[in-house]
């Protein structure tokens, strides 16, 4: 991974859960520590109910990963029972902001109090136009919890972020990259013009839609603006899903168990 930013992205833990496994979000930070990447996010739903003793939990799992840049926010469970003071007492802030060669990484909290439903909002628009106006970093990332664009394999869509039409055109407006989001428990990769939106699955977790296995995403983004999506499942080695060459003009392939295209290949004369 020479050359490159590389983001570890895991979601949706729910410690305290009857469908947490221990054992598995132990394994998922043993392979972080080992893969050492240059950021790690979470995007929410550290916990089931919101109660302190879940945070606790949580709170204790995340602090074994070595990496010291995280990107740790609320999600809809985590809101629950009044749980942000419990966050914010053990994680900080709920908008976090960190950047690393030339990645400019703003998370946001998407949460709402005991609603399982999302909002963004315009407070958090003005936010995150004075951040990115604020630094010259060549690659924008934004993360949140609840999925800013419906995800296949999930049945009736029901709790996308509320104001997802005009989020997209702030994202848009301001020259957003990449869009890293949690909360389905289902991997997906779309591209949305010249943004990617991530979506990572719970990570260590039986509470499964059809055949997805828990897993997490790691994201390689290269000087060239290249950027490259991988799914891994705990034991398993990583998958390639999504590999896109340019900002601008992408290939994309969402179909795990298949061999990636070798981008010599796909690519003409003139677009290389």
């Amino acid at each position: 991974m020479s050359g490159s930013t590389v983001i570890a992205h895991i979601s949706d833990l729910h410690c305290g859960s009857r469908y947490h496994i221990p054992s598995l979000a132990k394994r998922v930070i043993d392979e972080l520590n080992v893969l050492n990447p240059d950021i790690v996010v979470c995007s929410g739903d550290l916990t089931d109910m919101g109660f302190r003793q879940e945070f606790e939990q949580a709170h204790a799992l995340l602090d074994r990963i070595a990496c010291a840049r995280r990107v740790v926010l609320l999600g809809n469970h985590d809101a629950r029972n009044v749980g942000d003071e419990h966050f914010t007492e053990l994680f900080g802030e709920r908008a976090v902001e960190l950047t690393h060669a030339g990645v400019h990484v703003l998370g946001v909290d998407s949460s709402e109090p005991d609603l399982d439903t999302g909002r963004v909002g315009r407070e958090r628009y003005r936010w995150i136009e004075e951040r990115f106006a604020a630094c010259d970093e060549r690659f924008k990332v934004v993360t949140m919890h609840h999925h800013l664009v419906p995800v296949p394999g999930t049945g009736r869509e029901r709790n996308i972020v509320h104001d997802a039409g005009d989020l997209l055109r702030v994202l848009a407006n301001n020259g957003v990259d990449l869009v890293l989001c949690g909360h389905k428990h289902v991997p997906n990769v779309w591209r949305l013009e010249d943004m990617l939106i991530v979506n990572a699955g719970t990570c260590c977790t039986h509470r499964l839609r059809g055949k997805v296995r828990p897993c997490y995403n790691v994201v390689e983004i290269f000087e060239d603006d290249r950027v490259r999506v991988s799914l891994k499942e705990p034991y398993e080695d990583a998958e390639v899903v999504a590999d896109f060459h340019d900002i601008n003009r992408r290939r994309c392939r969402w179909r795990p168990g298949a061999q990636a295209p070798d981008l010599d290949e796909v690519l003409t004369g003139e677009e290389r």
